[in-house]
């Protein structure tokens, strides 16, 4: 549970010389099915469009039977995210071998979280401070499906794990992703893998937070990728499941049934907003608060979250944004609909 505010407000407050506390988030980037940048999904979002289409029988990859595919609760769908093949592996210094063993997660988050740190006005390479990066990723599925699509490679590389076959290694394990990115771009701050299912970005957020507000770092890259292979594969629904019946998502409506999978990647580039103000940086908006915690065996299943376990996780936000429920900050609608064209 996180808790933003604008970024209008930080600076009223720092024009009243009031408190100015909190992380600053100067800098994003993303890529999404249907929508290639955070500008685009938010045209899509606006504009009431989805990135949802049922896929042809000539397009579908999955490996599912003609018999499997023929029942009513098989769901050709899945938002796909296009261009992952194309990769400018010169520019980030990887040879075309190494490029073509590494995940497709790890060259859109390479390509990410460039653009941010560019879009954001800062050179990794000459940045005095120290950045952080904290960063998820999905199963490495384009190893299993891909770089170890034969029983020999498969049997090659689980024989020589950890001593041999180095390149696919670090080029797919989810645990050297963070490490990438600062090796990349020289960045001397910590380099955590989050990895927490389906909280991984959101709790990667909160962790380059409080390095920051610890002063282990100046500025922090967080987010996460999810990319598996293949995309264009659809799935089997199943009634009490967590997926849609029909291959649309519908968050929050009455007609929700489901979630659908897909791929994509996010990130954001945080600075303490006191130093964020004093650099002039573009701010998008301020995270005020954050809240952790574990729901432990009080659900009635596994995947199952908790009504109190989020509510704790809902009130220890509150309380660390030092702010009440009935705050207008919390609900109050932005000056600048567009906060990717703010022109601050």
């Amino acid at each position: 549970m996180t808790i933003f505010t604008d970024a209008d407000d930080a600076r009223d407050a720092e024009s009243n010389d009031q408190d100015v506390t909190g992380i600053a988030i100067i800098g994003m980037s993303g890529r999404f099915p249907g929508a290639p940048s955070v500008e685009a999904l938010w045209d899509l979002v606006c504009e009431g469009r989805d990135a949802f289409s049922k896929l042809r029988p000539d397009e579908i990859e999955d490996a599912f039977t003609d018999e499997e595919r023929s029942a009513p609760n098989y769901v050709p769908a899945r938002p796909q995210l296009p261009d992952i093949d194309m990769f400018d592996a010169e520019f980030f210094g990887m040879f075309p071998r190494e490029a073509a063993v590494t995940d497709p997660q790890h060259r859109v988050f390479l390509e990410v979280c460039w653009e941010a740190l560019e879009r954001a006005g800062y050179d990794p390479h000459r940045y005095p401070g120290l950045v952080g990066v904290f960063a998820g990723a999905s199963m490495p599925t384009y190893l299993i499906n891909n770089v170890l699509g034969e029983r020999a490679k498969a049997e090659e590389f689980t024989s020589n794990y950890q001593i041999g076959c180095f390149q696919q290694i670090v080029g797919s394990l989810t645990d050297v992703l963070a490490t990438r990115i600062a090796y990349k771009f020289n960045l001397r701050g910590p380099a955590i893998a989050i990895q927490s299912a389906c909280s991984t970005s959101l709790l990667a957020v909160s962790q380059a937070c409080q390095n920051l507000l610890t002063y282990s770092c100046d500025m922090a890259l967080a987010g996460g990728v999810s990319i598996t292979i293949p995309q264009r594969r659809g799935y089997i629904y199943q009634e009490g499941g967590m997926v849609s019946p029909d291959g649309v998502c519908r968050p929050f409506d009455e007609q929700a049934a489901g979630t659908v999978f897909g791929s994509g990647a996010g990130i954001v580039l945080l600075k303490r907003l006191e130093d964020a103000l004093r650099d002039g940086d573009r701010i998008f908006a301020v995270i005020r608060g954050y809240g952790i915690n574990n729901d432990g065996s009080d659900k009635i299943g596994f995947t199952a979250p908790s009504v109190e376990g989020q509510a704790d996780a809902i009130s220890s936000a509150l309380a660390n944004a030092g702010v009440d429920p009935p705050d207008d900050r919390l609900c109050r609608v932005p000056r600048h609909r567009d906060p990717a064209r703010r022109p601050h």
